[in-house]
């Protein structure tokens, strides 16, 4: 399927990355591509190498009118819930963009509340089920967003070397959960998911 480029100027797409892990932040991505203009073979991230993502990435940056990237780490996780924590992340990457949309798409059936987010002015927005493989500004965002939490788990790999965070990026992997039960949980985990909440 052939992805529809952003129709009308200021369209901001919105995606996340990380709400399954064990472990990290979960990441949302803003990006507001031109009304014209292409990248060959963006895609959903999930259907994308992760070479391709990081060149994609690249290019998104290079192309777009605007990105803005939010998160909400592994304690925000635990005291509101994934699905909050998560439209947290969404609206932190919408106020990180550097102008106000007029339309904002986001990807999933469910929208954060943005009533107030700047200051009285509030864009028409819609959620877009299965967006990322449909819309070029969410599956700009869907690749931002992935590239960004595995460049942090990378890093936190560096801190917290025993549990592997680089291979498996947070994800409840056999190694990580042979990991978790050896050494217990790491600042980076969340303590409200299983089955971190019972080691």
């Amino acid at each position: 399927m052939r992805l529809r480029w952003p129709h009308v100027a200021g369209l901001a797409g919105v995606d996340e990355a990380g709400r399954g892990p064990l472990a990290g932040p979960v990441v949302a991505a803003a990006v507001v591509l031109p009304v014209s203009g292409a990248l060959s073979g963006l895609n959903d991230s999930k259907q994308v190498s992760p070479l391709s993502r990081e060149r994609l990435a690249l290019e998104i940056r290079a192309l777009a009118v605007a990105t803005g990237i939010g998160w909400a780490d592994s304690h925000e996780i635990d005291a509101l819930n994934i699905l909050e924590a998560t439209h947290l992340a969404m609206r932190r990457a919408l106020l990180a963009l550097v102008h106000i949309p007029d339309a904002v798409e986001i990807d999933g059936n469910r929208l954060p509340a943005l009533t107030g987010l700047w200051s009285g002015r509030c864009p028409t927005v819609r959620a877009v089920v299965r967006g990322d493989g449909k819309e070029a500004c969410i599956a700009a965002a869907s690749i931002l967003a992935k590239t960004w939490r595995d460049s942090y788990m990378h890093s936190a790999h560096q801190r917290y070397p025993e549990y592997g965070f680089a291979a498996h990026k947070g994800y409840g992997s056999a190694r990580h959960l042979a990991a978790l039960e050896q050494h217990g949980p790491s600042p980076l985990h969340r303590r409200s998911f299983q089955p971190v909440r019972s080691v």
